[in-house]
């Protein structure tokens, strides 16, 4: 399972057809979460089959959950292990986020997201100060190199962790399924994640419901975006943390510091080309406090953004970044 359950899930809205297409729809369970994805065709050209076969595919390759996939023979190795080329592509963009964002997205929180319990191995307490310190000896990409389909640690106790974006790859992969059998409106979604392609064969647009917290907490859609193209993603953490005491402590850990994200961002979602982009921003976004956040996204030509935090006295907001404001259904 690549992402959990902090994801907030787009809803669809209102397909209609032509009578030269029909709609058809797969669903299924893959990577620890549901998948629907839904197309327009003549005939039921794409299958629950073909997609099964393609997720499993990528779980031999990139899931926690898998003792003799490629990341936990990596992860268990004390050096090295040749890559295949679903590995390549998220390691190549993992990589280059990390560096755009100074070292907020960084694939080596494995040990510091299972110490804090949200691992594949259940955690019996918090970890310590010096437990932590331990760790983060451990964490940051520094400690990785990558080339020619080889992927090193410098340390043999370095851990990866792809949760944060495979799942996004996991929808571009299924879209450039659907793509290779002719299909060329459609909506892809896996665990809340979202690739698109319209317009409907109405020709009109397609409209996402984009979901967030209400005033009590609750999921709900807070507005509706309309697109024909590209990738909506959504991180927060307000659906998945763990109580201690009074505090909840988010999934979401600060590779940096060691401990669970502790700002006023409660929920970002992203708009990107493709769903690998807008999965790996999505959790970085969530790391910065709100103004940076925004400046990050509008000095970015492929990136827009809509983020529900916190005020200073505890209510919940909602802003969103000019591109963004631009998609929603007015």
């Amino acid at each position: 399972m690549y992402r959990f359950l902090f994801l907030c899930f787009p809803v669809l809205f209102g397909f209609f057809t032509r009578n030269e297409v029909r709609q058809f729809k797969i669903t299924g369970y893959a990577q620890g979460t549901d998948y629907t994805i839904t197309y327009y065709a003549t005939d039921s050209v794409a299958t629950k089959k073909g997609i099964d076969s393609l997720l499993d595919d990528i779980d031999q390759s990139m899931s926690l959950y898998k003792p003799n996939s490629l990341i936990s023979r990596f992860n268990s190795s004390d050096r090295q292990i040749n890559t295949d080329h679903f590995l390549d592509t998220v390691l190549k963009r993992s990589f280059e986020i990390n560096q755009d964002t100074k070292g907020i997205f960084d694939i080596t929180v494995a040990p510091l997201v299972q110490a804090w319990g949200f691992g594949p191995r259940k955690a019996d307490e918090e970890p310590g100060r010096a437990k932590l310190k331990s760790i983060l000896a451990c964490v940051g990409m520094k400690n990785l190199h990558f080339e020619n389909g080889s992927l090193t640690k410098t340390k043999p106790c370095v851990q990866i962790d792809l949760n944060g974006i495979a799942q996004g790859y996991s929808v571009d992969l299924i879209a450039g399924y659907l793509e290779k059998k002719g299909i060329r409106t459609y909506i892809a979604e896996l665990g809340g994640e979202l690739r698109i392609s319209g317009p409907k064969p109405d020709g009109s647009a397609i409209k996402i419901g984009i979901e967030g917290p209400d005033e009590n907490n609750e999921p709900a859609i807070r507005h509706i975006a309309m697109v024909n193209s590209g990738a909506i993603t959504t991180s927060g953490n307000y659906r998945k943390f763990h109580q201690s005491g009074k505090k909840k402590l988010s999934h979401l850990i600060n590779a940096k510091t060691g401990y669970p994200l502790e700002n006023e961002m409660i929920s970002v979602t992203v708009y990107a080309k493709d769903a690998i982009t807008a999965d790996g921003y999505d959790n970085a976004l969530m790391g910065m406090h709100l103004k940076d956040a925004l400046h990050f996204v509008e000095q970015r030509k492929d990136l827009e953004a809509y983020f529900v935090y916190h005020r200073k006295d505890g209510s919940i907001a909602d802003t969103l970044s000019a591109g963004f404001k631009k998609i929603l259904k007015k």
